[in-house]
């Protein structure tokens, strides 16, 4: 009984360490679009900053909106690969995007 019992021992503990590999490995493509995601919200608010310096406003708007997209995309990817604690910092950018949008009067 005890050679089948560390046979299953470690059957499970090898069952065991290849999920954990197999979750890490399908969680850095996440990983990686949310950071994607993260950097074209960063380039469309500079779009966003020179559209208004170009006074265009209903562009700002939309741009703006877009942006607000991509964080929500970032924020689902970075829970998806186990990053939550970039998730919630994810948070205060919105916060600023929400700024931004009131200062342009975006509805």
């Amino acid at each position: 009984m005890s050679a089948m019992s560390a046979t299953l021992t470690r059957c499970l503990a090898s069952l065991l360490a290849g999920l954990a590999l197999t979750s890490a490995a399908s969680a850095v493509p996440a990983c990686i679009e949310a950071q994607r995601k993260v950097d074209e919200a960063n380039a469309l608010r500079f779009q966003a900053r020179q559209e208004a310096r170009l006074g265009n406003h209903d562009r700002v708007c939309d741009t703006l909106d877009e942006v607000g997209d991509r964080y929500d995309d970032a924020r689902d990817a970075f829970e998806r690969c186990g990053e939550g604690v970039v998730a919630i910092d994810l948070r205060s950018e919105l916060r600023g995007l929400r700024i931004a949008k009131k200062i342009n009067r975006c509805d």
